[in-house]
């Protein structure tokens, strides 16, 4: 198995590969608004590093959203062409599902997950027991306010709204690959969750 896995759904650019038993390679790239010029060298990255080919990928996963329209479309758009031309699955997991993983990786247990939805608002999501409770929604954040931990960008951006920041604040497509290997949470479609409508509309 080479499972190469990657996510765009939100400021970063997160991307690893991993050989069946553990992640051999990671890229990441935290700058905002260049999801489709990343992407691409991320993926050549991770497979130069681990002395692999795209041919060698045998799955691929991809993180869903919430997130915005435009960076979540890129990850989205290339895992759909990657797995129609090398013949290989794609599995897609809500990136707050991501985060929520490495919040559980690190210790807690009931927490929510609030991202950056721009507009002075935040996708979230409350976790019990470290299982998702509710769907994602997107919100302002003195509607989402809470005093429990918050992990997420979501956290950082509005403290006054969130207290207990906790990490990590963004994704990583390492956990992201844990997460799909082990099924730690559901796997769905790799269709974008956008909440939303985009911005751009034809005229």
């Amino acid at each position: 198995m080479m499972l190469l896995a990657f996510d765009t759904a939100t400021a970063r650019v997160t991307v690893a590969l991993h050989d069946g038993e553990q992640v051999v390679a990671t890229f990441t790239a935290d700058e905002q608004m260049r999801h489709g010029e990343m992407l691409a060298p991320g993926i050549a990255s991770v497979l130069e590093q681990a002395g692999a080919i795209t041919t060698d990928v045998t799955a691929v996963a991809v993180g869903v959203g919430p997130g915005p329209f435009t960076g979540l479309r890129v990850g989205l758009v290339t895992a759909r062409t990657m797995s129609l031309a090398l013949g290989i699955p794609v599995y897609g997991v809500c990136t707050l599902d991501v985060l929520a993983a490495e919040a559980v990786d690190g210790g807690l247990s009931d927490f929510v997950v609030a991202s950056d939805a721009r507009r002075k608002e935040v996708y979230l999501a409350r976790y019990v027991d470290g299982a998702r409770h509710d769907e994602p929604a997107v919100l302002s954040p003195a509607t989402a306010a809470t005093d429990e931990p918050v992990v997420g960008r979501g956290a950082v951006l509005y403290p006054e709204a969130f207290p207990d920041a906790r990490r990590p604040e963004l994704p990583s497509a390492a956990v992201l690959c844990d997460l799909v290997v082990a099924e730690r949470y559901p796997l769905v479609d790799p269709e974008p969750m956008y909440l939303r409508r985009p911005d751009a509309a034809p005229r």
